[in-house]
């Protein structure tokens, strides 16, 4: 078994995702074999059967992988239809978002694979939640000091730091400093619709 076919099947209570007919159709289209296509993007013919019926949920460097053996884009996978004004995002239309003490101002367009926020992160919030989803995540710290726990390693990012981890992991962020931190953060969320951020306390203060 391969470490892609370790991934778990879509529960019975998920919605199949639309993105499952499309892997197939590419892949005919590209004029490959499930074999073939299956070889060529490191899976086993029996996971891109899955992914191809939405019995599993295709991670990002899969779908990377797939549109350059298709000749696509993940956009085109995804069924995404972007207006060529959506490409670029203003900075008088980035709207900021409050939640738990975090401001979140959109970064980039709506309906993609990829979900592009700056975020400002004050002193002391949610400095006990810990977060657990799946995906993958990148930050880069523009002002101010973050703290930045990767299971059970805390790590201390200063501006001009970046990191990129699978969301999996446990992780939570919190400012370091009195002046809270500012990030640009860039997030995946590829699994179905009815699929939850899980959130959780954790005891006792970060280390």
């Amino acid at each position: 078994m391969t470490a892609s076919d370790a991934v778990p099947p879509t529960g019975p209570g998920d919605e199949l995702p639309a993105v499952a007919p499309r892997l197939r159709a590419l892949r005919r289209r590209a004029g490959l074999t499930l074999e073939a296509a299956a070889r060529d993007a490191g899976l086993s013919p029996a996971h891109l059967s899955r992914l191809e019926t939405g019995h599993r949920q295709p991670s990002l460097p899969m779908l990377l992988a797939l549109a350059r053996i298709y000749g696509t884009t993940v956009s085109e996978l995804l069924g995404e239809t972007v207006a060529d004004q959506d490409a670029i995002v203003r900075a008088a239309d980035m709207e900021p978002t409050r939640a738990g003490g975090w401001t979140y101002l959109q970064a980039g367009a709506p309906g993609r694979g990829m979900q592009a926020l700056r975020v400002r992160v004050p002193y002391g919030s949610q400095g006990d939640i810990v977060r657990v989803h799946p995906g993958e995540e990148w930050l880069y710290v523009l002002k101010g000091r973050l703290r930045l726990r990767l299971g059970d390693t805390v790590h201390l990012l200063a501006p001009g730091d970046s990191a990129h981890f699978d969301s999996l992991t446990p992780h939570r962020l919190a400012a370091e400093d009195h002046d809270g931190v500012e990030l640009l953060f860039v997030h995946t969320l590829l699994q179905s619709p009815t699929a939850t951020l899980c959130l959780g306390p954790l005891t006792g203060e970060m280390p």
